[in-house]
């Protein structure tokens, strides 16, 4: 899904925002020399770094850090610059500066889940997978004990196993974590207001086809009995045969 909308109507009231947007390295630092804020943020929280990495205009993204602008900064959504950029030389200065490359998102999503999800080009999917391995490999030498290291090759093998025993359960997290994140983007794009009203109607029809399907297979199970033109009777639809009166105990008996 898009993070950069080129007719985003939130970004004309911020010229900063848009002159990174359209890659406008002059404008940019005219404005900037005019002491905008480097780090002003648009309705979704992201700042000019965001916009500028998401469109690979790395010398805007250069001009942005030499006037202050913060590297760390991330969206509403827990993005930073990096999960948002596309582009081998963007991803190699914000990396150079400091960017952690496997910092996760409020999804949980670090920049390489995000580059493969939105199908950028092979060259910056293995970009990405090479300073995750490096960062791995780093972290492994500087920090780790040899008793953290069993513990989590215990771990591992007890995940493994788990997995064993349970083949279908990462691929299940998978797809419901998918799930959860495409759900949530709809709704951010779509807007609260109108998802709830989607819902309702639906719901509405739902309850309009429940009705109508039951009045039918009431008519099926209940027909309507024809009625004869000469069986109907001023009391009764259907007219009945006269019960026959009893006889009185006083009828006079035959003579022998």
């Amino acid at each position: 899904m898009s993070y950069v909308f080129v007719n985003d109507s939130s970004q004309t009231n911020v010229p900063l925002l848009q002159a990174c947007i359209d890659g406008d390295f002059n404008y940019s630092k005219w404005l900037l020399e005019s002491g905008f804020d480097p780090n002003i943020r648009d309705s979704r929280g992201r700042t000019g770094l965001h916009l500028a990495a998401a469109r690979g205009n790395v010398d805007i993204c250069q001009l942005l850090h030499k006037f202050g602008a913060d590297l760390l900064a991330t969206d509403y959504q827990g993005n930073t610059a990096l999960h948002l950029c596309g582009h081998v030389d963007t991803i190699q200065f914000l990396v150079s500066n400091g960017l952690k490359i496997d910092i996760c998102n409020h999804q949980g999503a670090t920049p390489l889940v995000l580059a493969k999800r939105r199908g950028v080009n092979k060259d910056v999917i293995r970009l990405l997978e090479s300073l995750e391995e490096q960062e791995v490999k780093g972290f492994n030498r500087g920090t780790h004990s040899k008793l953290e290291t069993m513990q989590t090759a215990e771990s591992e093998s007890a995940m493994e196993s788990h997995s064993l025993l349970n083949p279908n359960l990462q691929q299940g997290e998978g797809v419901l974590s998918s799930f959860r994140t495409t759900w949530q983007e709809f709704v951010e794009d779509l807007g609260f207001w109108r998802v709830l009203l989607l819902i309702f109607v639906i719901a509405l029809m739902s309850l309009g086809i429940a009705y109508y399907g039951r009045k039918q297979a009431c008519k099926l199970c209940n027909p309507r009995p024809k009625l004869n033109s000469g069986c109907l009777t001023s009391r009764s639809v259907f007219c009945a045969p006269e019960p026959q009166r009893p006889r009185e105990e006083g009828h006079r008996r035959q003579r022998p």
